[in-house]
């Protein structure tokens, strides 16, 4: 049984689609729900895994991912 890593997922809707976004290794997929998207994404990061070298992956991953909303005046 191989180890569990954790990553964040970023979803949001682009038109009829979701789009989920590992900002950490800079990999991308989609769905026609969140729970598809991220899903998808999931599959997606797996098979990166699969078939990256180790130099390949040390160098997209980025370890310092800040995620955090901000209050904007509008107007």
């Amino acid at each position: 049984m191989g180890k569990f890593q954790q990553y964040t997922a970023i979803i949001e809707k682009e038109d009829n689609l979701y789009v989920a976004l590992c900002p950490e290794l800079d990999i991308a997929s989609q769905g026609e729900t969140v729970e598809e998207a991220r899903a998808n994404l999931i599959e997606a990061i797996e098979l990166f895994f699969e078939v990256a070298s180790p130099e390949e992956i040390n160098e997209r991953l980025y370890n310092e991912i800040f995620i955090t909303r901000l209050e904007i005046s509008v107007g």
